[in-house]
């Protein structure tokens, strides 16, 4: 009995439930679909070009309140996907750098800057990027975004390969990073992608299949 509102900043577009089949990473393009699919038969909403202002309580529930005015429906529970930021207080007594924006290392920052990339521009990188003043303290996956949006899987994983042959003493290996991203898919927009005056009708994402 279980329904669920979908709320997006953006509206609805070719790029929304992300490259489906034409997607090179075949299990982010499965998600996709699963979430259309749900959409169209009924089990969910989605509510587009919405801005939360505001979160009021109506007796035990919840309701959302938009920046021109819109209130959903009450809901019994919010679950909050936007906003992802790394929790580096553990590390508080370490000499990080860090770039005070974005909150990734300084080397990897300029390459992943949402303002100017997207997950397919952003340059192969490894342990040179992901170093610290710290000796022998690296960052990697998401959390070595900090709060750029942009992070995919496979970035991470190449990431990690470089780190751990630095740390067991193979440099070449460590600085020889080769790193293929896929072409088709959404990877999330950089830049200004959910301002209201964006056309919707465009491809989205890095590297999203013109729409249908």
């Amino acid at each position: 009995g279980t329904h669920s509102t979908w709320i997006l900043r953006r509206g609805v577009s070719g790029s929304t439930f992300g490259g489906g089949t034409a997607d090179q990473l075949p299990a982010r393009g499965a998600l996709g679909l699963a979430a259309k699919a749900a959409v169209d038969e009924g089990h969910a909403d989605a509510i587009t070009g919405f801005r939360t202002e505001s979160i009021e309580r109506h007796g035990e529930q919840l309701v959302l309140v938009a920046e021109d005015g819109r209130r959903l429906d009450p809901v019994d529970e919010v679950i909050v996907l936007t906003g992802f930021r790394p929790d580096l207080t553990f590390l508080d007594e370490l000499r990080l750098g860090l770039d005070e924006r974005l909150q990734a290392p300084t080397e990897l920052a300029p390459m992943i800057d949402p303002n100017q990339h997207s997950c397919g521009t952003v340059y192969p990188h490894g342990v040179k990027e992901l170093s610290h003043p710290e000796q022998g303290i690296y960052l990697v996956g998401m959390k070595s975004y900090g709060r750029a949006p942009t992070f995919l899987a496979l970035t991470g994983y190449e990431q990690v390969r470089s780190v751990v042959a630095a740390i067991a003493g193979d440099h070449a290996s460590a600085e020889r990073v080769e790193l293929v991203l896929p072409e088709t898919g959404v990877c999330g927009g950089a830049g200004l992608f959910d301002q209201p005056d964006t056309d919707e009708t465009s491809e989205g994402g890095c590297c999203a299949p013109a729409p249908q």
